[in-house]
């Protein structure tokens, strides 16, 4: 939602903080300025994005959106909620209302930096960088994908009230997964956005334990296992159930010169 109003609450501040900091180009924002977003997303809560209190326990993820038709299904199958609040060429904020045990399969951020704040409930992340320089198993013939090693960076559950987590281009954990130990909401500032013809597309992943001698794609492995790595290998884009919210937060008075 963009209106000229409300300049004082903590989204148009992180709106204004983002348009200063952050550049289409992609890139990354310097220490100082990934600090001072972080202490400013460390602030804000629930209430500071519209959602309501007595959502919070609403097993349905579905936040301030109320009820719908569905009942328990497959876990990927469970209806996310997003929730767009601003987007430019330049970055993105967003939110995802999860119910309990849903999830968003392994995927990567492509030259991009994504800052993620649970704003309430519990939040399970695993998240892998690629193994520097690259190492890749062969296939056993055409038609498969390659398979790369990766290191596993973050494997633990966030609780709010938390600090706000951050991946960048080559560190801090650019291919995820999100699992929801209990319905939460998780506010993300994505920069730049995804933009497939820009190079910034989103690939899904399967990981595989450094010690599995076979998978599915018939790459061979090695049976040494290294508890902190594992194979990644590229799958299709699963059939996420992602609906649209409606933001009902304070609105963004949109600046509309370019970026320092």
């Amino acid at each position: 939602m963009v209106e000229q109003q409300n300049s004082s609450s903590k989204v148009q501040a992180l709106y204004e903080l983002c348009k200063k900091t952050f550049t289409s180009s992609g890139v990354p924002p310097s220490s100082r300025a990934i600090q001072k977003l972080c202490s400013l997303l460390d602030t804000v809560g629930p209430a500071d994005v519209g959602l309501r209190e007595e959502n919070r326990d609403d097993d349905r993820g579905h936040g301030f959106l109320g009820p719908n038709r569905l009942t328990r299904v497959a876990r990927w199958a469970q209806s996310i909620t997003y929730v767009d609040i601003f987007e430019c060429d330049s970055f993105t904020m967003c939110i995802f209302c999860f119910p309990t045990s849903s999830v968003i399969p392994l995927h990567d951020h492509p030259s991009m930096t994504v800052f993620s704040k649970v704003l309430y409930g519990s939040l399970h992340v695993k998240a892998y960088d690629w193994v520097e320089p690259s190492r890749y198993q062969k296939s056993k013939g055409p038609g498969y994908p390659a398979v790369r090693l990766a290191k596993l960076t973050v494997d633990k559950v966030l609780t709010a009230p938390c600090g706000t987590s951050v991946l960048f281009p080559k560190s801090g954990g650019n291919l995820h997964c999100f699992t929801a130990v209990t319905s939460c909401a998780v506010l993300d500032i994505l920069t730049p956005p995804y933009r497939e013809d820009a190079g910034r597309k989103c690939t899904y992943y399967h990981d595989y334990p450094y010690s599995t001698s076979s998978i599915g794609n018939g790459a061979e492995l090695s049976a040494e296992k290294i508890d902190d790595q594992a194979w990644l290998a590229e799958v299709e884009t699963p059939d996420l159930y992602m609906r649209q919210g409606a933001y009902t937060g304070p609105t963004v008075k949109v600046n509309m010169s370019p970026a320092s």
